[in-house]
């Protein structure tokens, strides 16, 4: 077994679940590579697509949630859609790099390379490929249904019929769960985290996080935090948006009860020596709160299947919102105000999200790869 992982640099969530698997499949001697699918297009081409979603969600959030709309309306039509096309531009290409680099198992994180891999499968029928597409959010995704994988991984059980519902045949899905790596596994007492990262040790300490691309109204929330919780140390992750964090730092300059962090391989520390957290509805980056079992304040999403990721986390009572940065704060009050509340969503938190869904997902994989019979058998 050789492991090709296809990721696509819009948003990190997708890279994050990728490299979960992918260290699963190394701690078992299998070797594993990741790529960048839109490279196999152009690296100018990655670097365009990557940047277009960012500054869309950071700047023009409504022209990003008009682009989803159109998605969704695209994808319930009988031709090949347009993002099918797209990329079955390199699918040549994609196809020449696996066949001579000797990969029999593909796992992607993202519908993109699922489209690509697609149309090799119908212009290769006799390819002997193991196919393998991991949902990163808590919705099933435009285009998803034209696709043609062996494995469809989803996030939830509750999920299952409306990924069948748009045309994913019930026995190609696995509930399995959206994959975290391991390090999210770990988890040090309060006193120890916050003593490793050199934080007070007593004491609120809620911490903010943006995503990598520093998104949501976080000014107006540090206000709302400082008359709500004006005792609360926040620690702000501003991730690569550099300008946010200027902008922060220059305006909170003076307040020593805010900080504002540079972008941080230490996340899951974060998480440990925080009493909450507050962070966008990415479907990664909430699937690894919930795994080192934080309770949590969904901020603003960017318009689209984040907006699903809350609802659905709302609904199970994984996490709280509100519709303003200053009805957030309030939620965090009334949660830090509620030890029996917090430890509630904890345990909503263990029962609802599969923390091993990489080694799981692995497994999967494995299992048919030694039984040689793709896409055939029930999960």
């Amino acid at each position: 077994m050789k492991v090709l992982i296809l990721s696509c640099n819009c948003g990190e969530g997708h890279n994050s679940a990728g490299k979960a698997v992918q260290e699963q499949f190394l701690h078992r001697g299998i070797p594993c590579e990741i790529r960048d699918t839109l490279s196999f297009e152009s690296e100018r081409a990655s670097r365009f697509v990557g940047n277009v979603h960012t500054k869309s969600a950071l700047y023009a959030p409504r022209l990003f949630a008009i682009g989803n709309q159109l998605a969704e309306r695209e994808s319930h039509g009988n031709r090949a859609s347009v993002c099918y096309r797209a990329n079955a531009s390199y699918a040549g290409r994609l196809y020449r790099y696996i066949s001579e680099n000797g990969f029999d198992t593909v796992v992607m994180p993202h519908i993109f390379p699922t489209e690509a891999l697609t149309c090799i499968r119908r212009r290769h029928p006799d390819a002997e490929l193991l196919t393998c597409f991991i949902a990163t959010d808590y919705a099933c995704v435009p285009f998803l249904g034209e696709t043609d994988a062996d494995l469809y991984c989803i996030p939830h059980e509750y999920l299952r019929h409306s990924f069948a519902e748009s045309g994913i045949p019930a026995h190609k899905i696995a509930a399995t769960g959206i994959p975290v790596r391991d390090r999210f596994l770990s988890h040090a007492e309060k006193a120890e985290a916050r003593a490793r990262l050199g934080l007070p040790v007593e004491g609120q300490l809620l911490l903010v996080m943006t995503g990598s691309m520093g998104y949501g109204n976080v000014e107006a929330l540090l206000a709302a935090l400082r008359a709500r919780i004006p005792a609360a140390h926040v620690l702000v992750m501003g991730g690569n948006n550099e300008r946010l964090k200027r902008t922060l730092r220059t305006e909170f300059a003076t307040d020593m009860q805010i900080s504002v962090l540079d972008y941080t391989n230490e996340v899951s520390l974060y998480l440990d020596a925080a009493d909450l957290l507050f962070t966008k509805p990415g479907g990664l980056s909430s699937t690894e709160a919930a795994v080192k079992g934080i309770p949590m304040v969904h901020t603003a999403p960017i318009p689209g299947w984040e907006s699903d990721n809350a609802a659905f986390f709302e609904a199970l009572g994984l996490s709280r919102t509100g519709d303003t940065p200053l009805l957030q704060a309030d939620q965090a009050a009334l949660l830090l105000a509620s030890p029996a509340a917090m430890e509630r969503m904890r345990e909503r938190q263990r029962r609802e999200i599969n923390p091993h869904a990489a080694e799981d997902i692995s497994t999967l994989l494995l299992e048919r790869a030694e039984a040689d019979v793709p896409g055939e058998r029930v999960i």
